[in-house]
């Protein structure tokens, strides 16, 4: 297994095609729970989790069930029954050994079936043709470029909130400008994974 190409994989799924500022996935989460740090921080670490989990899972179902039974069209209904049922099982986790993550993430914590972006991911593992370390690796770096957006815009939004904003930019105006930034920066990375590593 070449090494660069996992690095590659990883560096570009964090920096260059993040989930949440380049392919716009996830933005619910990304938008309701992203006030506060530690929120985020929860949220994140969750969804790496299920997206790791999913992979790991949903991978072998498609290479070794679906495939060669020709069902590839039952595709999408089994990745959602499959991240629903890994949802439930972190949120009954979560409320039992720490409920104060589960009380902050609230409403947004099952909404992570819902969650556009790891149900993204499990699909691109598979249309990217990505052998089974290398989607575990994309489904990690998709995680972290998660997370990391979500504790950028977290700190950016903290900060916007101190600060005097014009009345008709108050609340969401103001939290999709600052989220179009974050966006735009993110783009500057285009290519230079790609070339660093070359």
């Amino acid at each position: 297994m070449d090494v660069k190409a996992l690095i590659i994989i990883l560096m570009s799924s964090v920096l260059v095609d993040n989930y949440v500022l380049n392919r716009f996935l996830g933005i619910c989460p990304f938008l309701g729970v992203s006030k506060k740090v530690n929120q985020s921080v929860g949220m994140g670490a969750a969804v790496i989790f299920v997206m790791l989990v999913a992979t790991a899972v949903t991978w072998p179902i498609q290479t070794f069930i679906l495939n060669p039974l020709n069902m590839g069209y039952m595709q999408t209904i089994a990745f959602i029954l499959i991240i629903a049922t890994l949802v439930q099982f972190i949120e009954i986790f979560l409320k039992k050994v720490i409920p104060a993550l589960h009380k902050s993430l609230g409403v947004y914590l099952p909404l992570i079936t819902t969650n556009c972006a790891v149900l993204g991911v499990t699909i691109n593992n598979i249309t990217d043709g990505y052998n089974f370390l290398e989607s575990m690796i994309s489904s990690l770096g998709v995680g972290l470029g998660f997370l990391l957006a979500m504790v950028l815009f977290s700190g950016m939004r903290s900060r916007i909130e101190e600060s005097e904003v014009p009345e008709s930019f108050k609340g969401l105006p103001v939290t999709l400008v600052a989220a179009s930034f974050i966006s735009m920066a993110f783009f500057g990375f285009a290519g230079i994974v790609e070339n660093i590593l070359a």
